[in-house]
């Protein structure tokens, strides 16, 4: 059973909350796009660029240091997402890891292989893996996304795996509306054939318990500037994949897991704000080890998130003119609410809600164009996109259904 969320005593450590525009207290609810930076992390980042920070291999304190900071970064990861701590590498962000891993992933592709991406995925789960197909003459299929339900077919991938596909990419949850899709179901079928799995789990980490391996993702990706750190990428991949992957990089660069993959001197300063952020998370919750208490943390902060996500979404729907994009209540979701206003722009929605009530929230595509074409959002300038984090409290869904219902109105 979840325990209960002690909201007060979060927000007491998130600075940024303290924030006012135009007079009035911010509310965050643009988590989506990137959450507030917890005071630890903040903490550990300040300390390490204080302390002296240095590059890896030396024999001084600085150095040594160093080193001991990211293998302490990369076991809480590990943690975190219930991998091997030599199985997780370090990057600028997402997208750049992904386009490392699929050029890499690629050099044994042929001609006439085939790749499956998906309709509902951000396109950083998407475009690297294209623009590698394209490259070596793969042949790429995709997925199609329910332009109601907003959950994918996954029944096609009977149709479109073969034994030619190489490789299955699919989100944990969709950035836009937030879904959470069945990826260990995709993954099985994708494995029944050969197919490596990669899963962008960008979006899903600071809201589910994620397990790599419970998944079937062969390749998990994520971002802790979405769990309350600076931002670092994170790549998770399977040790057998890892050893074999041939990626590009210097030649006197390290040959072994997981250096191999970290081109370049990494952000050790904000590697450092990774590893303080998920030890504060993990006080969220409870149990004998670290990943016990990360689990039950984000047990913990689903429950609470869900509650008022639901009273976001009920408001959602009774206001008139307002099209809601969610799916069914029976399917798992991330607190992610997209929506727009007929007749409206999504950009001018935002525009009221920022100006005349400090309501931080966001408008566009978010990436996930494939799904904002289907959805024919895009004349409208895309979504309206509002986000829950933790730190978000019940009287800030009052105070944003009050001022969309008021915005809505003077605009329509």
């Amino acid at each position: 059973m979840a325990l209960q969320l002690d909201v007060e005593r979060v927000r007491a450590q998130f600075p940024a909350l303290g924030r006012t525009y135009r007079g009035q207290q911010v509310v965050y609810f643009d988590g989506p796009g990137g959450s507030q930076v917890c005071q630890a992390a903040i903490d550990a980042v300040s300390h390490y660029m204080s302390s002296g920070g240095a590059n890896l291999h030396g024999v001084f304190p600085t150095s040594v240091e160093t080193e001991a900071l990211l293998a302490q970064a990369r076991h809480s990861v590990g943690c975190l997402l219930n991998t091997a701590e030599e199985e997780v590498a370090f990057g600028p962000n997402m997208t750049t890891l992904t386009f490392a891993i699929s050029r890499a992933l690629a050099r044994e592709w042929q001609p006439g292989d085939e790749i499956i991406v998906t309709e509902l995925d951000h396109r950083a789960n998407v475009d690297p893996w294209r623009r590698a197909a394209e490259d070596k003459g793969v042949v790429v299929k995709w997925l199609t996304v329910h332009p109601t339900m907003l959950t994918l077919h996954v029944d096609e991938l009977d149709e479109l795996l073969t034994p030619r596909t190489r490789l299955v990419a699919v989100g944990l949850a969709s950035n836009a509306v937030g879904t959470v899709t069945d990826v260990r179901a995709i993954a099985d079928k994708a494995h029944a054939v050969g197919a490596w799995v990669a899963v962008d789990a960008v979006h899903a980490a600071p809201h589910i318990p994620i397990d790599r391996d419970a998944l079937g993702a062969d390749i998990l990706l994520c971002s802790a500037y979405k769990f309350f750190a600076p931002h670092v990428g994170i790549a998770a991949i399977r040790r057998d994949l890892f050893e074999a992957l041939d990626v590009y990089k210097l030649d006197p660069a390290p040959s072994f897991i997981p250096d191999k993959l970290e081109t370049g001197t990494q952000n050790h300063a904000g590697i450092a704000g990774v590893g303080a952020a998920i030890t504060y998370l993990s006080t969220l919750g409870e149990g004998p080890t670290l990943r016990e208490k990360l689990v039950s943390a984000l047990e913990t902060i689903e429950a609470y998130e869900d509650t008022l996500a639901w009273r976001v979404r009920e408001g959602i729907r009774e206001l008139p003119g307002v099209h809601l994009y969610a799916a069914p209540h029976s399917v798992r979701k991330t607190p992610t609410i997209a929506f727009t206003v007929d007749g409206v722009s999504s950009r001018q929605v935002c525009r009221r809600m920022v100006d005349d009530y400090g309501l931080f929230i966001a408008d566009g595509d978010f990436y996930a164009t494939t799904l904002a074409h289907k959805l024919g959002v895009q004349a409208s300038g895309g979504f309206v996109r509002a986000g829950l984090a933790p730190y978000n409290t019940n009287h800030e869904v009052d105070a944003f259904l009050d001022a969309l219902a008021r915005v809505v109105s003077s605009l329509r």
